[in-house]
């Protein structure tokens, strides 16, 4: 029974540094500074990334806002349990992209890239357009 309580002691930080090596989690997300929702960050079918909103932190719109500007399927769907971000595949060392995100904010949706920071306790979340992107830094939970 010792052997396998140091065993188990001994796996613990290997595990948990494997987990800091991949966005797969939840993570609490921020806008110019404030935060506003939890997003839960899993792998697919198909081995991509996608992320679901599940906490609104900004009850600016009340406690389950619907996204009133999105279009299509998502139109007047509540915010929480949404899939937000979609088909990140891995690009490199800490990196994906060649996905999309839904910003259900303004209904719209960008390219998107993913890299992590700060040894795996952060992450980079990038929306574009052409050229031209946004980041937010998201805390892991």
């Amino acid at each position: 029974m010792r052997i396998i309580a140091l065993l188990a002691l001994l796996l613990i930080p290997a595990l948990a540094a494997h987990a800091q090596q991949s966005p797969v989690g939840r993570w609490k997300t921020f806008d110019e500074g404030r935060p506003r929702g939890i997003v839960e960050i899993h792998q697919s079918r198909d081995g991509s990334l996608a992320g679901k909103v599940v906490q609104v932190l900004d009850l600016e719109h009340g406690p389950n806002p619907l996204c009133v500007k999105c279009r299509g399927a998502d139109r007047h769907k509540p915010i929480i349990g949404m899939v937000t971000l979609r088909g990140l595949k891995p690009d490199g060392k800490g990196r994906w992209s060649g996905g999309s995100v839904l910003d259900p904010e303004n209904g719209k949706t960008y390219k998107a890239k993913l890299e992590l920071l700060d040894g795996g306790r952060k992450l980079g979340m990038s929306g574009c357009i052409g050229f031209l992107c946004r980041q937010q830094v998201w805390v892991r939970e």
